[in-house]
């Protein structure tokens, strides 16, 4: 496992611990500058204004060790390549790193293993077509998957994944995920994988860590934290679109846009939403409005058509509606 004590990603942030478990993908999530990139930069081992008091990787000080010798993998969303390599020199590159040393015997070995493992990882990814390619002959979302395959490749027991696959279209970062992740639990390695978009908490996390302007939120598996955030914020960063909010007497209530009806429902309390807009992409609408003065995002499947202007009634089950002291 590693563990990280004294964690402060910014400067004015508090400290806060904590253990990733090997086999297992904690899923990182916070919006722009919230610390991701530098708790990444920080277990790599690479020039951040973030600090840690102590790293412990399988009971070995990380902090002592070089950036080079760590075992520790990286890949951004500025993924690099080599220029003059292709694909499949690219993503063996770790593993004739590992075998240049060896026996003239022992290498012609390594080289079917290396092949064999090359292959591999380019079925997962999508890349056994463009193997004889060189970088420059590819998109920017195959430029990623390569990047993404040479990490796999290094076999190291760490593996940071910072918005890997943000520059990848949407219909190919859904088929990748499912693959993506047996290919990542089946080696027992660390995962940290960091995003902004909450139904990767969902589709990819073990365990879920919500980071907001550098301070830890709350850390637990994804649907644990779904169902009790321990704050607004936390409530926010597992939703999408954001939540609704209501004022209380004592602070702050709040429901998520999926939680709330437009057909009546048993035990529900009954709000008036004023309708701004409405938006579907066929399988799920959208009724943007405001409600008691506060805007508020409807989430319906299916078509849903209202009319500008008008004002429904909309139904919130009692045990949807979080309340949240002041």
């Amino acid at each position: 496992m590693l563990e990280l004590r004294g964690v402060r990603l910014k400067e004015d942030a508090a400290a806060f611990d904590h253990v990733f478990n090997a086999g297992e993908i904690c899923v990182v999530l916070g919006a722009n500058l919230a610390g991701k990139t530098d708790l990444c930069r920080l277990v790599a081992g690479l020039p951040t204004q973030a600090s840690l008091a102590t790293a412990v990787l399988d009971g070995v000080d990380l902090v002592s060790q070089p950036t080079r010798v760590r075992s520790v993998a990286l890949v951004t969303q500025a993924f690099v390549n080599y220029p003059n390599w292709t694909v499949a020199q690219n993503i063996g590159s770790p593993i004739h790193a590992r075998t240049s040393s060896r026996t003239i015997r022992a290498r012609r070995s390594a080289k079917t293993a290396t092949a064999e493992r090359v292959d591999e990882l380019a079925q997962a990814l999508g890349l056994s077509d463009l193997l004889a390619r060189y970088p420059h002959e590819l998109s920017g979302g195959e430029q990623q998957r390569v990047a993404l395959a040479r990490a796999l490749a290094k076999d190291a027991r760490v593996l940071l994944l910072d918005e890997p696959l943000v520059n990848l279209d949407y219909k190919l970062r859904e088929a990748l995920q499912g693959e993506f992740k047996t290919l990542l639990h089946d080696r027992g390695t660390i995962v940290v994988y960091t995003t902004s978009e909450p139904h990767e908490a969902f589709a990819l996390g073990d365990q879920a860590l919500l980071l907001r302007d550098g301070e830890l939120l709350q850390a637990d598996a994804p649907l644990e934290v779904y169902c009790r955030p321990n704050s607004l914020d936390a409530m926010d960063l597992m939703s999408q679109p954001r939540t609704n909010r209501v004022a209380i007497a004592n602070g702050t209530a709040a429901v998520r846009p999926e939680h709330i009806s437009l057909q009546a429902i048993d035990d529900a309390i009954t709000y008036q939403l004023h309708v701004i807009a409405t938006e579907t992409n066929g399988s799920e609408s959208f009724v943007h409005g405001s409600c008691d003065g506060a805007d508020w995002v409807v989430r319906q499947s299916g078509i849903t058509v209202l009319q500008t202007g008008e004002t429904v009634p909309v139904y919130v089950r009692r045990e949807d509606l979080l309340e949240f002291s002041a």
